[in-house]
């Protein structure tokens, strides 16, 4: 079975809870290894060979010169010239300054209280792939979201849990709502949204398990592989 490392960094997050959703930079942390997985999937493709000659890398910091633009959680294109690709801790691809984004990534969790803030979490996903076409018309935008469908969640603030039930609904009440509601009003933003289904409450011991493992597995690489085949063609 294939071994994806966007896959094994999102179960991290809860395995090494507990997940605190307030913390911004989970998104960039998880959506970096997008690019990972795409190097590792096929050793002759076009986008492994433009990262092996310096010619493309990612972006931590998503800006790129001359170009006023929202950062998005992952950022690759073309490197500056007069820069050369650094490597990236933990990372097989090279980051570097880029003059735009060839491929842009976005990632959002809704682990609970997931009505409540679908349109914001829409709005931002929809928001982001605008940013990412406005440094480049022809940007591949991938919005990845993760669904939890678990029977119960608690949450953090500081000191405080709150767990559902108690405040608000359990996480597979809500969870066919939120998906559909993405893929009416995300998805047509994207030209690819992966929805991952799993199932995590956030207490110890941080247990996390995909609903369906080898169907998440199957979903994301095929992403990878449609994703590989549009690079070739920019």
């Amino acid at each position: 079975m294939t071994d994806f490392r966007l896959l094994n960094r999102f179960e991290e997050t809860f395995r090494n809870g507990p997940y605190v959703h307030r913390n911004s930079q989970l998104g960039n942390r998880i959506a970096d290894f997008l690019f990972d997985d795409l190097y590792e999937l096929d050793s002759t493709s076009k986008f492994r060979a433009d990262v092996d000659a310096g010619r493309i890398a990612l972006n931590p910091k998503g800006v790129s010169p001359g170009l006023k633009a929202r950062r998005g959680d992952g950022s690759f294109g073309p490197i500056v010239p007069g820069y050369r690709p650094r490597p990236y801790l933990d990372h097989v691809v090279p980051v570097a300054p880029t003059a735009e984004v060839d491929l842009g990534a976005e990632v959002k969790i809704l682990a609970k209280a997931m009505i409540k803030q679908i349109d914001r979490v829409v709005s931002d996903l929809c928001g982001q792939s605008r940013q990412f076409k406005t440094k480049s018309p022809d940007a591949l935008t991938v919005g990845i979201v993760g669904i939890n469908v678990a029977d119960r969640y608690v949450s953090f603030e500081g000191s405080r849990r709150y767990p559902t039930g108690e405040f608000g609904p359990h996480p597979y009440q809500e969870a066919p709502e939120a998906e559909r509601r993405l893929r009416m009003s995300a998805e047509p933003c994207y030209g690819e949204l992966l929805i991952l289904t799993f199932k995590a409450t956030n207490e110890p011991p941080f247990e996390f398990s995909w609903l369906q493992a080898q169907g998440t597995r199957d979903q994301y690489g095929s992403m990878l592989t449609r994703l590989l085949r549009s690079y070739a063609r920019l």
